[in-house]
């Protein structure tokens, strides 16, 4: 008989939390985690901007979106984060350039702002929207080349937005999983899964991608985290289901440059976020970091094609040149340095939200799970731009819910 082992399939930013808090209830070395890409965090969990909001969702994720600000912030006091992954306060404005006084024109609320080419700050609480007015570091960072009649609107209230390195936290949840015990396989691909004789999940089969070496896992529970590649992983282990996870990929570029306005000594006074819109037809996104870094993102697409593996991504020359100009339009043309570019893959779904759920018994093909406690697949995966800000909530509640404990929120409103 299988032992009660739990494999956690991505060991992006959504499994690693999901191991992190399950290893604070059960034996760390019960949990697996299995990731095929021979570079780990090489797509949206180390290359996302890491902007955090507590209370810019709607209603389904709005619970969610509360509790994982609060534990960012917890996880931020009890370990240092603010060394160790870059956690700090910070600002979110939306920059109109040229309009005087003018307000941002607010689409409607909803959830699926990204692929619309809208800007993130749709989704802000607009009841504590505020033109700004003043001196310079009233009206925003120092770092950002104002013109002439422009208007700047604060979007955040205190304390509910701050930011993070994606990839400094994954690199610390992580090294803390396997600190306590966690199983590490990299680079590995789940291939397939074993049934006892009452056709009840009993292992997951794993190839070593390096050695080809061929592993069985004896496991009951199984997590599906994989992010854009969740449904090839679905698919692969449970080829005889009926079933299509609905999560698609977007594409999304970014740039980190360095520039002389944000340094140390600036870094003292708070992070900004600033959300603005460019003549090219996007919206741009802004974001000084911790480290002396500013990201620039906001330039998505849907048909640059999922690659087989994060690592096989390949950069489009032109959406780093036209991030590069927004860099110049709002840094100044010699204010700045590139010192990376970037291009993940970001996990979303049609109705805008993540699906964090168990994955029903019928709709595995012909395998069950066992009852009870003692075994099931779950998913969850479709976090869009959300997936770093939610990341901690989702890894509480997914554990919850694999010990079947009541979860610390209602995300009934995210089921499959």
């Amino acid at each position: 008989m299988a032992t009660s082992k739990t494999v956690i399939l991505g060991t992006g930013i959504i499994g690693l939390s999901t191991a992190y808090y399950l290893s604070d209830s059960i034996s760390p070395s019960s949990i697996h985690l299995v990731d095929p890409s021979p570079e780990l965090f090489a797509s949206a969990s180390g290359r996302a901007a890491g902007f955090l909001a507590k209370d810019w969702f709607s209603s389904p994720l709005a619970a969610l979106g509360a509790l994982s600000f609060e534990e960012h912030k917890r996880l931020a006091e009890k370990e240092n984060g603010r060394e160790n992954w870059g956690y700090m306060r910070s600002t979110g404005v939306s920059y109109t350039p040229g309009l005087t006084g003018g307000r941002r024109t607010k689409r409607e609320r909803g959830e699926d702002w990204l692929r619309q080419d809208a800007s993130r700050a749709d989704a802000a609480n607009e009841s504590v929207s505020e033109l700004l007015a003043g001196n310079e570091e009233e009206a925003g960072p120092r770092w950002l080349s104002r013109s002439e009649g422009d208007a700047m609107e604060l979007i955040g209230e205190q304390g509910t937005t701050a930011q993070v390195d994606p990839l400094r936290l994954c690199q610390f949840l992580l090294k803390s999983c396997l600190d306590r015990g966690v199983q590490l396989h990299h680079p590995a691909r789940a291939i397939s899964v074993g049934k006892d004789m009452r056709d009840e999940l009993s292992s997951i089969r794993i190839l070593n991608t390096d050695t080809q070496a061929v592993t069985d896992i004896p496991c009951t529970k199984i997590l599906i985290s994989a992010g854009a590649w969740s449904p090839q992983v679905f698919s692969a282990l449970f080829p005889d289901s009926r079933t299509g996870l609905p999560i698609s990929s977007l594409a999304g570029h970014s740039i980190v440059v360095r520039s002389q306005k944000w340094s140390k000594e600036h870094e003292e006074q708070g992070c900004h976020a600033v959300f603005t819109t460019d003549s090219s037809g996007y919206s741009p996104e802004i974001f000084s970091r911790m480290g002396e870094e500013i990201y620039i993102a906001g330039l998505n697409s849907s048909v640059i094609p999922l690659p087989k593996l994060a690592t096989e991504s390949e950069l489009n020359q032109r959406s780093i040149d036209t991030l590069k100009k927004t860099a110049e339009r709002l840094l100044g043309a010699d204010g700045f340095e590139v010192v990376r570019e970037g291009l993940c893959f970001r996990p979303v779904t049609n109705r805008g939200t993540p699906v964090l759920s168990r994955i029903e018994d019928a709709k595995l093909g012909n395998i069950s799970t066992r009852g009870n406690e003692g075994g099931g697949v779950w998913l969850a995966a479709g976090h869009g731009p959300w997936g770093i800000t939610n990341s901690l909530g989702t890894g509480k509640v997914m554990s919850e819910m694999i010990m079947r404990k009541k979860t610390s929120v209602d995300i009934s409103g995210l089921g499959l």
